[in-house]
């Protein structure tokens, strides 16, 4: 297999409030020989509410992001649900309408930047599915899942809208069902690991947020998961950080351990509990050392 190389879009998340997620996803890369350049120059990607405002501003600015892929000439993944879509937002539409391109491109002459939408756009979890490829990361396994039950939480930013993303049914997602099966987990499959976890609707509507993710917490729970894990930091902040709130909205304990995607496959690779940044969580999983 020819050695991979990405530009990494890391977004906001990942450098702020989950320092793991960066710490991990490097990690699983230098396991598996993938090479990865940081974005460093990138910013923001709206986090799908500059959207609302400004349609148009939101597009310059991942126009802009995506030009430094274009520059390196490699295609770009992230690492969040939400970076995704609104990178994968942004190409489509610049792809498909020429005036639109031409009238962002006149904004970015102003940094001088041009997109030319050369730079394949995808999320880190399918880098790893499509491109390295399942039967190989189940090689590289030095330390199998094959004692935890573990729920797999899509989001929604990496399954819908169903016309942007062709790797899974919105409805039947599979992608990281296979990947913990691959890392010889055992995937747990409950009624709301497709479901919106609340994360955008938090200071809008607080107890419609957290009925979301207290739903799919209790449900991944009654269904004996040991953990949960999500390619998705947003969700991960939710479902983590929010535990007592949860349980309170829930009337019941909610304690489970979330992972980030990367966390779990660089824990399968016979990561340490530093390099993946355990000690960053709210709800502690050094269990997973020691079950």
């Amino acid at each position: 297999m020819s050695k991979l190389h990405y530009a990494l879009y890391t977004g906001c998340t990942a450098k702020e409030s989950t320092p793991e997620l960066l710490s991990s996803t490097l990690a699983v890369a230098k396991k598996l020989g993938i090479e990865i350049t940081i974005l460093e120059e990138a910013s923001c990607c709206g986090a799908s509410h500059l959207q609302d405002f400004d349609e148009f501003l939101a597009h310059v600015l991942n126009a802009r992001n995506i030009c430094y892929a274009e520059k390196l000439g490699l295609p770009m993944i992230t690492i969040c649900n939400t970076c995704q879509l609104n990178s994968a937002m942004t190409k489509r539409a610049l792809d498909n309408d020429p005036e639109l391109k031409a009238k962002v491109n006149k904004k970015l002459a102003s940094v001088g930047l041009k997109y030319n939408g050369t730079s394949e756009i995808k999320h880190f979890l399918f880098a790893l599915i499509d491109d390295y490829g399942l039967e190989n990361i189940k090689e590289k396994v030095v330390t199998p899942l094959s004692h935890l039950n573990i729920a797999p939480f899509y989001g929604c930013h990496n399954i819908r809208p169903s016309e942007l993303h062709n790797k899974d049914n919105a409805y039947t997602p599979t992608s990281l069902d296979q990947l913990i099966e691959s890392l010889e987990g055992n995937p747990v499959n409950y009624t709301h690991k497709n479901k919106c976890c609340g994360f955008h609707v938090e200071l809008q509507a607080t107890h419609t947020s957290e009925l979301l993710a207290g739903n799919a917490m209790v449900d991944a729970i009654d269904n004996n998961a040991d953990i949960m894990v999500t390619p998705c930091p947003l969700c991960h902040l939710k479902m983590d950080t929010y535990q007592d709130n949860l349980g309170k909205v829930m009337g019941r304990d909610v304690e489970l351990p979330v992972l980030h995607m990367p966390q779990m496959v660089a824990l399968s690779l016979g990561c340490n509990e530093d390099e993946i940044g355990l000690k960053f969580h709210v709800q502690k999983a050094k269990q997973l050392y020691t079950k």
